[in-house]
């Protein structure tokens, strides 16, 4: 969908125009099932949150600011989107599993020996509370305060988490080279 094709569908939506609210939907599926598939492992789950993130966008799409990337805002509540479910469904580490965590000599150059597919079938391998915190951190570029801030957990806690993430997908990588 080209910048001009979605500003006008874009006007339409905020009319509550079904065809505009269509044409969103199909043009921005297949980006909107990515984002929430880097936080939840299920495709039925996946779209289930995809579903309630175009609700959200459809009926708040008055807050909707034109002067910054469509598709920034959209991600933005599609990743709120899938925090909160899985907050809701406790799959998420207390913060008292605290602890010191020291980086990794993670080698992203390990990753170019697969495919994105191949990339994406590791990480979701993860736990749920570590495939967060690495997608957050690595793949969307939060800070760790941040993501404590929209997780509720401490700065320690995501260190933690990117820590324990990076160290099991460098096990699944070299276990799959095997």
């Amino acid at each position: 969908m080209g910048t001009e094709q979605l500003i006008q569908t874009l006007k339409k939506c905020r009319k509550n125009d079904r065809n505009a609210q269509r044409e969103l939907y199909e043009g921005f599926y297949r980006f909107g099932l990515s984002v929430c598939l880097r936080y939840v492992a299920d495709i039925d789950t996946a779209r289930e949150l995809l579903n309630d993130g175009f609700m959200k966008v459809f009926t708040n799409i008055d807050q909707y600011k034109p002067e910054f990337p469509f598709v920034s805002w959209f991600k933005r509540i599609l990743i709120n989107t899938c925090i909160n479910h899985l907050r809701k469904s406790h799959q998420n580490v207390p913060t008292s599993e605290l602890m010191e965590a020291q980086d990794v000599g993670f080698e992203l150059d390990l990753f170019g020996k697969f495919s994105v597919e191949e990339i994406g079938h590791l990480i979701q391998q993860l736990s749920p509370a570590y495939r967060t915190v690495f997608n957050l951190h690595v793949i969307e570029g939060y800070e760790h305060k941040e993501i404590a801030e929209m997780l509720n957990i401490t700065v320690g806690t995501s260190l933690s988490n990117l820590h324990k993430a990076r160290k099991k997908l460098q096990e699944l990588i070299l276990f799959s080279e095997k």
